[in-house]
């Protein structure tokens, strides 16, 4: 059932952030790029450079069975559950690296996500950033893919649409990989609009200009692809020529980011050149958008970024630009 929308219960803050260390259970193995350090990097450097003094910290949660649904086929989860379960070390629904912590940590990314736009919603914060693993982008409907199991963008959209009576959610994905499993999920359903850039040709082999949506989502996919290479001003130009007007049409009451920071310049699986101070112009421009048209909420899920200083430094330019202070100190 959907209930009408939920208004504020406290004046909102700023800035929270959602973490925990037990997201680092979630282990695929050694030397593989999604790994725990991950999270030590990010909550290091946000307290180095005092962005954690700065923002409130909000408690996550589990998703349960029936959160999971709004957005998974039951077959993939009970498949899913399973397999990790019985210590499969990938799933067999594609190339997702697992270990016997990996449902229990993913269903957790997923309720934290959830938990992020309860705060938003409810004025506990405006804008939140979740510090999350596994990422989420490339798990559809049916499958895990890539480093993701379940989709917690997508999750969270569904959730802010079910619990708390939202009509249009804008998803902002500009990770170096195309969010396939994100497009899959609501090609066909105009209320999320999902709008990615991306390097192509590159994995998954999707997002591509002409994927715009089908039937009733007709036009609420964009994809921008980049050629390997491209930095600043072809993604601001994706950005300002191509997001910004959609967003105008589209009107959305709640902004979700799924935030990959493997589009930096110095990343080991893409080849873009993207920046710190970008990430941070990038924030605030989604800001913007979130201010014009959804009343500031904004949730910010964090995906792809495996140079593991550049993802430190990336992500506090990106909180800092939630925060809203001068990208030179970050």
């Amino acid at each position: 059932m959907t209930l009408p929308p939920t208004r504020p219960e406290t004046p909102r803050r700023s800035v929270a952030i959602i973490h925990d260390p037990a997201c680092v259970r979630h282990d695929p193995g050694p030397g593989h790029p999604e790994s725990p350090e991950r999270y030590g990097v990010v909550m290091d450097r946000l307290a180095e450079v005092g962005l954690l003094r700065e923002t409130d910290t909000l408690p996550g949660r589990s998703a349960s069975l029936d959160d999971l649904l709004l957005v998974h086929d039951a077959a993939y989860l009970a498949l899913a559950e399973r397999e990790i379960r019985a210590g499969a070390d990938c799933l067999s629904t594609g190339d997702t690296d697992v270990c016997p912590a990996t449902w229990d940590t993913a269903i957790w990314a997923a309720g934290c996500a959830m938990a992020g736009v309860d705060a938003v919603m409810r004025g506990q914060a405006a804008r939140v950033f979740c510090v999350l693993r596994p990422p989420g982008h490339h798990a559809s409907a049916t499958r895990g893919m890539g480093f993701c199991v379940l989709n917690n963008a997508a999750v969270a959209a569904r959730h802010a649409q079910r619990r708390h009576g939202l009509a249009r959610v804008l998803i902002v994905d500009w990770d170096v990989h195309h969010g396939n499993g994100t497009q899959d999920i609501f090609y066909r359903d105009g209320s999320v609009y999902y709008f990615s850039t991306h390097q192509s040709p590159h994995y998954p082999g999707t997002g591509h200009p002409q994927e715009r949506g089908a039937g009733p989502g007709l036009g609420t996919t964009l994809n921008w692809p980049l050629k390997a290479g491209a930095g600043r001003q072809a993604i601001m130009a994706a950005f300002e020529d191509g997001l910004l007007p959609a967003a105008e049409a589209f009107k959305p009451q709640l902004v979700i980011v799924s935030a990959g920071f493997d589009a930096r310049h110095d990343d080991p699986l893409g080849d873009l050149r993207l920046t710190d101070e970008d990430f941070y112009d990038l924030t605030l421009l989604v800001r913007g958008i979130a201010d014009r048209h959804a009343e500031g909420r904004l949730v910010s899920v964090l995906e792809g970024g495996y140079n593991l200083p550049g993802l430190g430094l990336a992500v506090a330019a990106h909180v800092r630009g939630l925060v809203g202070e001068m990208a030179a100190s970050s």
